[in-house]
C-alpha cells in the first residue's frame, strides 16, 4: 500500500497556537488578514486525518462566501484524500471522516441542523451570527464517542454577534454554567501573517491608512472599535479612570433605566468646571419596585443627590392599579424626576459629552469620564451600533446592551454642558501699542473693537 505525503504548509506562531488548543470553545482572530480562513481549513483536514470517522460542520453566513472561502480551496487542497459529494455538500475522507458545509443566513436555516450531531463545529466569521444562533448550534456538538468535542470560531470586531463574542472571549464575563476554562481567545493580526506581508504589501498599507476607528478594528483588532459603531469618540484610555473620593463640593445626581429585565442606575458628579464623572453603578435584573428602590437607596446612602432622573414612561398610569411606577418608587422613598427621553437628540448630546473640551491651561479633556468600577457601562457603551433604519439613532438590539447607556443618556441630557474657557482679549503688539500712544497724544478718541 503506497503512502502519500500531503504538504499542508507551515503555520505562523498564532496559527500553531490555534492548532494545539484543546479548550471546548476556541476563538481565533481579531484583526483582518490574520490568516483565519487558512487556519480553519488546515485544522479541519488535520482533524479528519487524525480521527477517522469524526463528523465536522463548517458554517458561514451565506453560501457564496462559504463556497469561495472554503469549499473550492479545500476540494483543491485535499485532492484525492477526500471525495466531494455535491448533493450533501460535504467532503468524505478515506478514513470515514466527514466535513459538512453549511450556511445560516437567517434563523429559519437553523432547522436543517436541529437533531444533528457533530463532534466539531467551525464558525467562520462568528460575529455574523447572533447569540441565539450560536447557542442553538453548539447544542449540536455532542455524541457518545471518543472524539474531541470542540467549537472553533474565527472573528473580527463588528457584526451582529460582536457583543456575545466580546463578552465570552475578550471581557471573559461568564454567566450561569459557563466555565471560564472552556473559553480561549487567540489574537491574530496581519503582522502575524508573514505570507500575506510578503505577497501583498498593498493590503497592509490599505489597513494602515484607514480612518481612525476602522483602522483600530481592522488593523489592530481593537474590540472597542468597529464598523457601524455609534460612539466612535470612545477611547478607554481617556474615558475610563481609576476611582477617587468625590470632593464634597461637587454636585451629585442619579439617573436610571428600569424594567423587570434590568435596573441600570448611575451616580454622576459635576465638578467646578462642569465636567461629569460617573462614579457608582447598580446593574441588576429581576427586581420588583421595592427591591429596585432598596438597591438605589443602598447605592446613594450618604450622598447628597440633587435629583433622581428616570424615563418619562414611568409616569404612565397602569390600567390595573391607576398608579404609575414613579408613584410606587416615591412610596419607597425614591422621588424621581422625568428626564428628556428624545433618543436622537439625547444620543447626540452624549456624543458631545464624550468629546474633548478645551481647558484653561490650553489643553483638552473629555467632558465625561467613568470610574473603572462601572464595569457594565464600560462594557456596553462602546458596543452600541448605528441604527440602519434611523440615521442618528442607536440600534436597540441587542437589547441587553442598551440599559446602561440609556440611563447615561437621561443624565447627560439633563445637565448643562461644560463651559468653554473664557477667551482672553487679544494682546496688542508693540507696533500697535506705539501707534495707539501717538494717536492718544494727538487727542484722538480711540475705540477698540
Amino acid at each position: 500500500m503506497s503512502e502519500r505525503t500531503l504538504f499542508l504548509g507551515r503555520p505562523n506562531p498564532r496559527q500553531r497556537e490555534f492548532f494545539l488548543a484543546k479548550n471546548r470553545f476556541i476563538a481565533y482572530g481579531g484583526a483582518r488578514g490574520g490568516g483565519k480562513s487558512w487556519a480553519v481549513r488546515r485544522k479541519a483536514v488535520l482533524m479528519a486525518l487524525r480521527y477517522p470517522g469524526i463528523r465536522m460542520l463548517l458554517l458561514r453566513r451565506t453560501y457564496p462566501e462559504l463556497r469561495e472561502n472554503h469549499i473550492l480551496p479545500l476540494r483543491r487542497e485535499a485532492g484525492d484524500l477526500a471525495e466531494w459529494r455535491e448533493t450533501e455538500k460535504c467532503l468524505c475522507f478515506s478514513g470515514g471522516s466527514r466535513l459538512q458545509f453549511g450556511y445560516l443566513d437567517s434563523d429559519s436555516d437553523l432547522l436543517r441542523y436541529q437533531g444533528q450531531e457533530y463532534d466539531v463545529l467551525f464558525l467562520d466569521e462568528a460575529t455574523q451570527f447572533t447569540e441565539g444562533q450560536f447557542a442553538a448550534l453548539t447544542a449540536c456538538v455532542r455524541g457518545a464517542n471518543p472524539f474531541p468535542k470542540r467549537v472553533y470560531l474565527t472573528c473580527n470586531p463588528g457584526g451582529v454577534g460582536h457583543a456575545w463574542v466580546k463578552r465570552l472571549f475578550i471581557d471573559r464575563q461568564f454567566r450561569g454554567a459557563e466555565d471560564p476554562g472552556d473559553y480561549r481567545f487567540i489574537p491574530a493580526r496581519v503582522y502575524d501573517n508573514k505570507a500575506l506581508l510578503k505577497q501583498d504589501k498593498g493590503y497592509v498599507k490599505m489597513l494602515e491608512t484607514l480612518p481612525d476607528g476602522l483602522r483600530q478594528a481592522w488593523l489592530l483588532g481593537d474590540w472597542d472599535s468597529f464598523a457601524g459603531q455609534y460612539f466612535t469618540e470612545w477611547d478607554r484610555a481617556k474615558h475610563v479612570v481609576r476611582p477617587f473620593a468625590i470632593p464634597k463640593g461637587w454636585k451629585r445626581f442619579f439617573a436610571m433605566d428600569y424594567g423587570l429585565d434590568m435596573l441600570a442606575g448611575y451616580c454622576g458628579a459635576v465638578d467646578e468646571s462642569g465636567h461629569l464623572w460617573i462614579y457608582k453603578e447598580v446593574y441588576r435584573s429581576g427586581l420588583i419596585i421595592s427591591q429596585a428602590a432598596a438597591a438605589i437607596r443602598e447605592l446613594t446612602a450618604g450622598e447628597e443627590i440633587r435629583a433622581f432622573y428616570a424615563p418619562p414612561d414611568l409616569w404612565n398610569r397602569r390600567q390595573e392599579t391607576g398608579r404609575s411606577l414613579a408613584e410606587l418608587f416615591a412610596k419607597q422613598g425614591i422621588r424621581l424626576q422625568p428626564a428628556d427621553a428624545g433618543r436622537i437628540p439625547g444620543w447626540l448630546r452624549l456624543r458631545e459629552w464624550l468629546g474633548e473640551f478645551p481647558t484653561p491651561e490650553g489643553g483638552s479633556e473629555p467632558g465625561l469620564r467613568i470610574f473603572e468600577t462601572c464595569t457594565e457601562l464600560i462594557r456596553c457603551l462602546p458596543q452600541l451600533r448605528c441604527d440602519e433604519d434611523r440615521p442618528g439613532d442607536c440600534a436597540d438590539r441587542p437589547h441587553e446592551l442598551t440599559h446602561g447607556p440609556d440611563a447615561l443618556r437621561y443624565l447627560a441630557g439633563m445637565l448643562p454642558m461644560p463651559a468653554l474657557p473664557e477667551q482672553a482679549p487679544p494682546r496688542l503688539s508693540d507696533w500697535d501699542k506705539a501707534l495707539l500712544g501717538r494717536r492718544r497724544k494727538r487727542g484722538e478718541r480711540i475705540k477698540i473693537i
